[in-house]
């Protein structure tokens, strides 16, 4: 931040709209394009909406109250959060409804949930399971807890050599069947994560994921009968495969199984300049055609520092600033004393901890910016506090984003 706002609180500070270039903002510094976040929050919604989908966006990508508030006002019907620490985030700022896409096994957190579900009538809370095990230790800790409430739990459905889930429907039903058991616990669904089904989007990853995506329904399925909930809740859908979970979620159900589908996609808010532009449906991957596509709301700017050696430049940002897990940032524009222009012809080829290392095969000078795109937008938000989000000028900055990580 420039050091003219120290001491004012963000409201104040917003208020002075000062310009990232014009007004001592210091480097390196990652910003968001508001209108591409407007862009971005009414396409998702319009297509949930045409496909007839619950959005439930997973707010660990940014974990930034103030875009989850936009996020609902957009009509999402929920939050999605990963952990205790998100959720206590997400209550601490009033979000009613959240689904924890996750094992919730720990007796502290169950404690508290149980406190908060007793104390707020209209906090609607759901989480997963994938054991018995599990359940036994979810009913133990609310119980001890004395939770008046009960906790709605889905069953966890998993890919073979993935993250949680349960791997067969003997499991599923077990589990299912413990739940039901439970005084402290309710089935209220079936949930998963198509993600580690594939890593891209060939034609044989989109075979994978549409695989997986048929056992969830199967277990959906199987358990009819058994749930304790008017509204059967059915979720699945990174930002990768949302559009195949579409597919699968509203596909016909056997008549008397109610269920709600909901996609839990989180990306989409800011996209990106990499793996999502590459993956995502409403992308740059060509697999839905005639709908509009996502604007990517990130850049981070950094200055040439040193020019050591023809053909490599070295900007002041590095691993404590950019992204790096899934694809280096990518060189798109030049800013000099003379204007902003497209940058071609240079490739970042490695990040120290404070450095980045850039091809060059345009004229660049020490003290000038690089605008850089960046590659998954979860490991953006974790290195910055707070975010400039700028204006259509791309310069003017009006307003600033708090993260809670």
């Amino acid at each position: 931040m420039p050091h003219a706002l120290f001491g004012l609180t963000v409201g104040e500070a917003v208020t002075r709209r000062l310009g990232l270039f014009r007004d001592g903002f210091v480097g390196p510094i990652v910003a968001l394009d508001n209108a591409a976040i407007e862009h971005n929050l009414a396409t998702m919604a319009a297509w949930s909406a045409s496909r007839g989908l619950h959005l439930a966006p997973h707010g660990k990508t940014t974990m930034a109250p103030a875009l989850f508030a936009r996020q609902i006002d957009c009509g999402a019907w929920a939050m999605t959060a990963a952990n205790t620490a998100q959720l206590r985030v997400y209550r601490a700022f009033g979000v009613s409804r959240v689904l924890l896409a996750n094992e919730l096994v720990d007796p502290a957190g169950l404690a508290w949930l149980a406190g908060e579900l007793d104390d707020d009538p209209d906090f609607e809370f759901s989480c997963w399971a994938d054991s018995v095990r599990g359940v036994e230790l979810m009913t133990a800790a609310l119980t001890a807890a004395g939770a008046r409430r009960p906790v709605d739990v889905l069953v966890e459905v998993g890919v073979a050599g993935g993250r949680c889930g349960v791997r067969d429907q003997s499991t599923a039903r077990a589990v299912a069947e413990a739940i039901v058991a439970s005084p402290a616990l309710r089935l209220a669904g079936v949930a998963g994560y198509e993600g580690p089904a594939a890593s891209d989007a060939s034609q044989a990853g989109l075979d994978a994921v549409s695989a997986y995506l048929g056992r969830l329904r199967e277990v959906a399925v199987a358990l009819r009968g058994r749930y304790e909930t008017d509204r059967v809740v059915v979720t699945a859908g990174g930002s990768s495969f949302f559009d195949l979970v579409a597919d699968a979620l509203t596909a016909p159900w056997p008549a008397g199984l109610a269920v709600w589908p909901v996609i839990r996609a989180g990306a989409y808010i800011t996209h990106d300049d990499g793996a999502y532009r590459a993956l995502s449906p409403l992308g740059a991957h060509p697999r839905l055609a005639n709908v509009p596509r996502f604007r990517s709301a990130l850049r981070a700017w950094a200055q040439v520092q040193s020019r050591p050696e023809p053909g490599l430049a070295l900007l002041a940002a590095g691993k404590r600033d950019l992204p790096y897990d899934l694809g280096m940032p990518e060189p798109q524009v030049l800013r000099t004393a003379e204007g902003t222009r497209a940058l071609s012809g240079c490739r970042v080829t490695a990040l120290a901890d404070q450095h980045t290392f850039m091809t060059v095969g345009a004229e660049v000078e020490v003290g000038d910016w690089v605008g850089l795109g960046l590659s998954h937008p979860c490991t953006v938000f974790d290195k910055w506090p707070l975010l400039p989000v700028t204006g259509t000028d791309g310069e003017t900055v009006v307003d600033l984003i708090r993260t809670f990580f």
